[in-house]
């Protein structure tokens, strides 16, 4: 196809785009993206497949959120690229990471799937339940919010995601104590049903965990970059990824200053793939002139290649 003269990246969601029946259209409906799901499904210690395709109560569970959203994600890309088309660079926010390198050639589906499970119940397990929370801060610009959480170790930015929005992660009552004077400062804010205070320093010993699996693990040299949360710039080295991943539980999401990376490398067309439109949404907030379309069900999988083949 005509798009390879073309820069193209694939996008990954993080925790919180999940939702049920995610991805059951392409595993009926599509070989590679099955192949993807039993892999799962075999590897796995529990039922992948109930978990992401019938009502339960377990699916918004860290520990089995992650490795349910990378099999969902990883099947939507198997489908893509059955199609031909492929990424020059990728990017996932958060847990999203794993699917963007396993994308881009440094991981197998196996070995993304036996970490994001392992990631799952490290971070689920960091800190005691109602010990932490996170918060979406809209309105306030990065230096403002910055200034504001100053002269608190408790509360602490985790995620940069666009012009105007930033998350806050911290312990509990340090987080309820700050939400009015954020208020004071024109922000609003918006707490959000997690289980922990991810992103923060809380999760440091979580990381330090990670980081000795990362240890075991064989990865393959990258294929194409990636664009790290931690750094916001492209990795290149397959080196780098253990200590980037391991840094990635406890440090703020770089999201807003990655997607200005990939603009300024010269990427023109993004994909979106998993449940949900978030990062769509981001990123039109980050530049209203960049073209993004969403694959997240099977007819979105048409109309992504009727998007690529139009702007190409």
């Amino acid at each position: 196809m005509a798009i390879k003269k073309k820069k193209v990246a694939f996008l990954y969601p993080g925790q919180g785009a999940q939702m049920l029946g995610m991805g059951l259209d392409f595993y009926e409906q599509n070989s590679a993206a099955a192949a993807v799901v039993d892999t799962a499904q075999s590897v796995l210690d529990f039922d992948v497949k109930s978990l992401c395709f019938a009502k339960n109560d377990l699916l918004n569970r860290t520990e089995y959120t992650q490795p349910c959203l990378v099999t969902c994600c990883l099947a939507m890309t198997a489908a893509i690229l059955e199609t031909g088309i492929a990424p020059n660079m990728t990017a996932g926010l958060s847990l999203g990471e794993y699917a963007a390198i396993a994308t881009a050639g440094a991981m197998d589906i196996k070995t993304a799937l036996l970490l994001v499970r392992k990631r799952g119940l490290l971070m689920q397990n960091a800190t005691k339940d109602g010990f932490g929370g996170m918060a979406a801060v809209l309105g306030l610009e990065p230096d403002v919010l910055e200034a504001l959480l100053k002269n608190t170790d408790a509360v602490t930015v985790a995620n940069y995601n666009c012009p105007g929005q930033q998350v806050i992660t911290g312990e509990t009552q340090a987080l309820l104590e700050m939400i009015p004077r954020l208020k004071e400062n024109g922000a609003k804010v918006i707490p959000l049903k997690v289980s922990g205070p991810f992103h923060s320093l809380f999760m440091k010993p979580a990381g330090e965990k990670l980081e000795r699996e990362l240890e075991q693990v064989k990865l393959s040299e990258l294929q194409i970059p990636y664009v790290s949360n931690v750094s916001a710039q492209p990795v290149t080295k397959t080196e780098q990824i253990r200590s980037l991943l391991s840094q990635g539980v406890y440090s703020p999401v770089k999201w807003e200053q990655s997607m200005r990376t990939m603009l300024a490398e010269g990427v023109e067309y993004f994909v979106e793939i998993g449940p949900g439109h978030t990062l769509s949404t981001l990123l039109k907030k980050i530049n209203a002139e960049a073209k993004i379309c969403t694959v997240s069900t099977m007819e979105d999988l048409v109309r992504m290649q009727d998007f690529l083949n139009e702007t190409v």
